[in-house]
This record gives C-alpha cells, sequence and structure tokens, in this order.
C-alpha cells in the first residue's frame, strides 16, 4: 500500500506522541505501508518544523531525527506533474506526487472542501477506466 502524509500529520506526530498521527506515523516504521515523499515535502517539513510556533513543541533534534528517516526510508517520487487545481499553491505538490508515485491514500488534516474536489479528480485519473 503506497501512502502519502501530509506534512501537517508528519508534524502532528512530533507534537502529540499519543496522538492518531504518531500511530500512523509507528504504523509505517513498522513496515505496514510505504511512505511515498518528494523534494518539495522534504523542503516544506524543514521549514515548518523551524516556524517558532513549532519550535516551542518540537526539539530541533527530533525534527532531523524524522527528516532523516523520511530521506532514507521513504520512496522519494521525483518529477511531479504540476496539478493547478488547488487553491494553495502550497498543497500542490501532494497531488502530483499522489499521482506521479502512484500513492493509494494521501492522509492529511486539511478540511479544505476544494481539496478534496481536487482529490477526487486524482482518484480518478489514479483508477483505470471503466470498459
Amino acid at each position: 500500500m503506497r501512502v502519502i502524509l501530509d506534512t501537517n500529520i508528519l508534524v502532528s506526530a512530533l507534537i502529540t506522541p499519543s496522538g492518531v498521527a504518531e500511530r500512523i506515523y509507528r504504523a509505517w516504521r513498522a513496515g505496514r505501508f510505504e511512505l511515498l515523499t518528494c523534494s518539495e515535502q522534504l523542503s516544506e517539513f524543514r521549514r515548518v518544523t523551524r516556524y517558532p510556533r513549532v519550535r516551542s513543541y518540537v526539539r530541533p533534534a527530533e525534527a532531523g531525527t524524522l527528516l532523516n528517516e523520511l530521506r532514507r526510508l521513504t520512496d522519494l517520487i521525483e518529477n511531479l506533474p504540476r496539478v493547478d487545481a488547488v487553491s494553495d499553491p502550497s498543497d500542490r505538490f501532494l497531488l502530483g506526487l499522489a499521482l506521479a508515485g502512484r500513492a493509494d491514500y494521501l492522509v492529511t488534516g486539511d478540511r479544505s472542501h476544494l481539496f478534496w474536489r481536487c482529490a477526487a479528480m486524482v482518484e480518478r485519473k489514479l483508477s483505470p477506466p471503466v470498459t
């Protein structure tokens, strides 16, 4: 099973050690699914974990450890297709990653209705045509 964890899920796993996001992270580390990422997400994770409001909850060493795990243990997908259908430009790479990586699931805390409509569009592109 090929899965993308949105950056907000990765950061939440660090902030709330007993939360749902951390359980998802542990499932990945236990080999229950293959995690997909891309250089855009690694850059976003590095940037977000340096925000002052995040650093008050996440030690730099913890963020660095997770970043190193992401670099070493994920399927790093490059050459993402451009997906302009999302209103938030910072989320576009996630849908491109889903397409290029042929993801089965995209786990996110994003509740944006537009995001979910675009995710449905990606799902249609990933699904084989009905004949």
